[in-house]
């Protein structure tokens, strides 16, 4: 099965398969499902036609895949252009939401193999 762009795993739970869709969380899914009716325990393979046209057409009325990515990404831009604090932080690729970057964000921040030490230098010996 194969929705906006995205194949979807034939032999694992619709409600876990959805999940494969950018910006398709679990509650999403679920009532997806729901709503079109489908049991929540059922595999993607074991859908008929009628299904699957049902679950795309109640997909297709949130915004998923590439206009999310879209719009996220505008808004990121946005931020930068007016200069915001949080748009500062995304330049810099370092974390926009308050975190401490002392010790932590090394994924963030590139510095993954640097071992954190007390900060002082070893005392020569005479």
């Amino acid at each position: 099965m194969r929705i906006a762009g995205t194949n979807i795993p034939d032999n694992k739970r619709l409600q876990i398969a959805l999940g494969y869709l950018y910006g398709v969380g679990d509650s999403l899914a679920k009532d997806i499902l729901i709503k079109a009716n489908i049991s929540l325990d059922k595999k993607a393979k074991d859908l008929n036609e009628s299904e699957q046209n049902a679950i795309r057409d109640l997909v297709g009325k949130h915004k998923i895949e590439g206009d999310l990515r879209r719009e996220i990404a505008s808004n990121i831009k946005r931020l930068k252009e007016i200069k915001a604090y949080r748009g500062t932080r995304h330049a810099k690729r370092l974390p926009s939401r308050g975190q401490r970057t002392k010790t932590n964000s090394r994924t963030l921040r590139g510095n993954v193999r640097i071992t954190m030490g007390s900060g002082r230098k070893k005392a020569e010996k005479t």
